[in-house]
């Protein structure tokens, strides 16, 4: 039963849960983030929101269909949000562009540790190959927007450590 084709494979509990949440998450972020396009003023910010929303729309189609073979149901599906025009939300209900960056940064971060934990419980080696695949991505991605907020003043370091203190001889 372990041996040969991984596809034949069952997935045990652990595999089928970490997928299953990890899709339903992946869902839920690509309407907000699809919210966030149209909130978005900088077009840096907003072509990597696209490029990122057309990754994950991959990722949820081929975990979709690891489920369906698999005999599981994926998580339910919200619709897809339409576009907006920047100028017809008002000014005090908008997201502003370094809030969604730095909010799309720690998903970005929490995805990195989901894709490693399903990697690391995963015996089936076309389930953790797939979420390795994702974690490349992601990092990619991650690597983007930290460009896109330090070009764009947007990241607030935590204190940086210039100096180091003397040696005390004794």
């Amino acid at each position: 039963m372990l041996s040969g084709n991984p596809q034949n494979e069952p997935m045990h509990y652990g595999e089928v849960f970490g997928v299953w949440s990890y899709l339903a998450t992946t869902k839920g972020l690509l309407v907000a983030y699809q919210t966030f396009i149209n909130h978005t003023g900088d077009k840096d910010l907003k072509s990597f929101l696209e490029d990122l929303t057309q990754g994950m729309k991959q990722e949820i189609q081929q975990i979709e269909n690891l489920l369906k073979v698999n005999g599981i149901a994926p998580p339910p599906t919200a619709q897809e949000r339409p576009v907006a025009s920047l100028e017809s939300i008002p000014v005090g209900a908008r997201f502003n562009d370094p809030e969604i960056a730095a909010g799309v940064s720690m998903d970005i971060a929490a995805g990195l540790v989901a894709c490693s934990q399903i990697m690391g419980q995963s015996i089936r080696e076309d389930i953790g190959m797939m979420f390795g695949q994702f974690h490349i991505t992601k990092a990619q991605f991650g690597g983007r927007l930290l460009r896109i907020n330090k070009e764009k003043g947007w990241l607030v370091p935590p204190p940086l450590h210039l100096q180091t203190p003397e040696l005390v001889h004794a």
